[in-house]
């Protein structure tokens, strides 16, 4: 006997507020009301294979509503996955399950995207589909021919990172991207229709999208909207009218089925309506059978596609790729070389050009942009055409005015695979995309933010532009480098540690204004400590100067002037706080030892740097705005230069 698919669509709803009910915690609405789209989806159309969850040519399928995430979990049990077993379900939301509140990649293989930030998954499918047109156009059909598909709520499409994805996706023609909305009028606070009155259709339709419509409790009209989505060029929106929480007979339709559970008298309410007798965490062996039938259905497509890429001459290359790993023996050290026999003085912007134009060379996987910020970020190089709805195999992305919707794409692009996406804009935007650089961390992508102008060193564009606690407040977030290099070969330094790390996202924290190259003798890679000592005391040694960036320059010229005193003074060059930490003791003791007055010097807030220095340790920077003013007459007015710094050391010496 065949089973239906409003008996498929049943189980994920049963999973979904059993689940739910079990914590007494959690989302059932979304669940409820897309299950039958989300069954049409997975039944007709997403090209998956649960035995292989990591197979390159998959659909990837992102839940950008992530609070709906019994959604997913209920699909990848019911398909065959390894995981979630239908104890983790049981356990969800509860420490040591898979299953946790919102979906996390790094928890369970199948959930291609960590969701839960309204709006943010969709803004990283976005990255998804640029990284499958762009391999498509380097590898060719047969090895990368598949469809990014999303599935949004209203709070998704409210949230401004929608406006900067779709806009990005229009622009570039993104066909193989379709979302589906959950278009059931429903937020938290109540009906839509308390916060928004926008022709969302329209909006789309406005920025290059296709649109079409269809009732998502009718799986033959959701199967033609899709249809129709497939045969159209452009990225499509399939508008799903739905009714949250469909099943519920009392809280259906309402916010009350949005965010906390249905509560008992109303799951055995919505087992009458559905017609579902099973027992809690119980799916009937047909219906059981019939979603794993589905599951199954996958390995065909994934063994075709592995015989087309065994005897593809690219098989080497695009495995390479894929997996993340870069060349054998790749390294920046013949580059460095150029840099130590012909000292240069240069911003580290402009270092970073230098090193990209080395590293694009060498990496053919790196895949560049700016947020309209190319001439101040220096990001493209010679290697680098523009990617264009025109031209795929371009590897360098404008993204326009979009800082937020570029680091989530970023992460898109990193999740996918294949790529290495780096991008830039100004060090105080990163106010914009900091959501989308936290969750980089946490998704653990290598994606790399070219941060420049990174402090009142940018001058006359004044405090609205000119970052103070920016750095420090990156330097927080777990599983992300920060880095600030000193000068020509720090920055190159820098950046071969960032592309060698596979498991998180890096900042590189960039000047605008010319730096002196500090490092002219070949060495290994310094900056991998996170912090060295520059410059030893030629007299015994009362001071140690760590500095970082543009303030080591400046540390420099403070320890000559304590040297005519005879005043020993260290300097210690301090591009990354993370690859510090990491040192043995030891040689964090040595490197800032305590019987010596230890000092910092950054143009950027001191918080912080009591770590290093101590409570008796003096603590150079700005804790309060900048201004507008040529750099030099910045840093004076600050006092971050040597002879302001060097009488203040003098007098808490004596």
């Amino acid at each position: 006997m065949t089973v239906s698919e409003k008996s498929l669509a049943n189980a994920i709803r049963a999973l979904s507020m059993d689940a739910v009910q079990a914590a007494n915690s959690g989302h059932p609405g979304m669940p409820m009301g897309m299950a039958d789209v989300a069954t049409v989806l997975f039944g007709d159309y997403l090209k998956f294979d649960p035995k292989a969850p990591k197979w390159a040519d998959r659909d990837r399928f992102v839940l950008s509503a992530g609070h709906g995430s019994m959604l997913i979990y209920s699909l990848l049990h019911l398909t065959g996955y390894a995981k979630p077993t239908m104890e983790d379900i049981a356990n969800f939301r509860q420490l040591g399950s898979p299953c946790a509140g919102h979906p996390e990649n790094f928890e369970l293989a199948g959930v291609e995207a960590t969701t839960g930030p309204l709006g943010s998954g969709l803004a990283t499918a976005v990255g998804m589909a640029i990284a499958e047109r762009h391999l498509n156009a380097q590898f060719g059909d047969e090895l990368v021919d598949h469809h990014t598909w999303v599935l949004a709520g209203d709070g998704c499409l409210m949230e401004g990172i929608n406006h900067e994805a779709i806009g990005l996706a229009g622009h570039l023609n993104l066909g193989r991207l379709i979302v589906l909305w959950d278009d059931n009028k429903i937020t938290i606070d109540g009906s839509i229709d308390l916060s928004s009155s926008e022709d969302v259709r329209a909006r789309f339709a406005a920025t290059g999208w296709h649109v079409v419509s269809c009732d998502g409790h009718d799986v033959a009209d959701v199967r033609r909207a899709i249809d129709e989505a497939l045969a159209d060029p452009r990225p499509s929106l399939v508008a799903c009218a739905t009714k949250i929480g469909y099943g519920a007979p009392n809280k259906a339709g309402t916010s009350g089925v949005h965010g906390s559970a249905l509560g008992e008298a109303e799951v055995a309410a919505a087992r009458e309506f559905l017609g579902w007798t099973a027992e809690p965490f119980v799916i009937p062996e047909d219906i059981a059978a019939a979603w794993r039938a589905i599951g199954a259905k996958g390995g065909d497509a994934h063994a075709l596609w592995a015989d087309r890429l065994g005897s593809s001459a690219q098989k080497a290359e695009f495995e390479r790729r894929m997996a993340g790993e870069l060349p054998a023996g790749f390294s920046l050290e013949a580059y460095i070389d150029t840099l130590i026999a012909n000292p240069q003085k240069v911003a580290t912007r402009k270092a970073s050009e230098l090193a990209l134009g080395a590293i694009n060379d060498l990496l053919p996987e790196t895949l560049g942009g700016s947020a309209d910020l190319t001439g101040s970020n220096n990001t493209k190089t010679k290697s680098t055409g523009p990617l264009t709805r025109d031209d795929y195999a371009g590897r360098y992305v404008y993204y326009g005015i979009r800082e937020f919707g570029m680091a989530c794409a970023m992460n898109g692009m990193a999740l996918h695979g294949g790529v290495i996406p780096y991008g830039g804009t100004f060090l105080v935007f990163s106010d914009y995309m900091r959501a989308g650089i936290r969750l980089a961390a946490l998704q653990q992508t290598r994606a790399i933010h070219v941060l420049t102008h990174d402090s009142i060193g940018l001058g006359e564009d004044g405090p609205t532009h000119q970052p103070i606690e920016h750095v420090m407040s990156l330097r927080m977030i777990p599983n992300l480098d920060v880095y600030r290099p000193a000068d020509i070969v720090e920055t190159a330094e820098c950046w071969e540690l960032a592309l060698k790390d596979a498991t998180g996202p890096s900042v590189l924290a960039l000047t605008r204004q010319n730096l002196a190259q500090l490092r002219t003798e070949k060495s290994e890679n310094l900056s991998a400590k996170g912090a060295y000592r520059l410059k030893a005391a030629q007299a015994g040694r009362k001071v140690v100067l760590v500095a970082t960036g543009s303030e080591v320059e400046i540390a420099v010229a403070t320890a000559a002037l304590l040297e005519e005193q005879g005043i020993g003074a260290d300097v210690v060059s301090m591009p990354s706080w993370a690859h510090f930490e990491a040192q043995p003791q030891a040689y964090k003791d040595d490197l800032l030892p305590h019987h010596v007055l230890r000092c910092s010097i950054e143009a950027g807030t001191t918080f912080g740097w009591e770590r290093y220095v101590g409570i008796a340790g003096l603590r150079f920077g700005l804790d309060s705005f900048g201004a507008s003013a040529p750099a030099e007459v910045l840093y004076d007015h600050f006092g971050l230069t040597a002879a302001k710094i060097a009488p203040k050391i003098v007098a808490a010496l004596d």
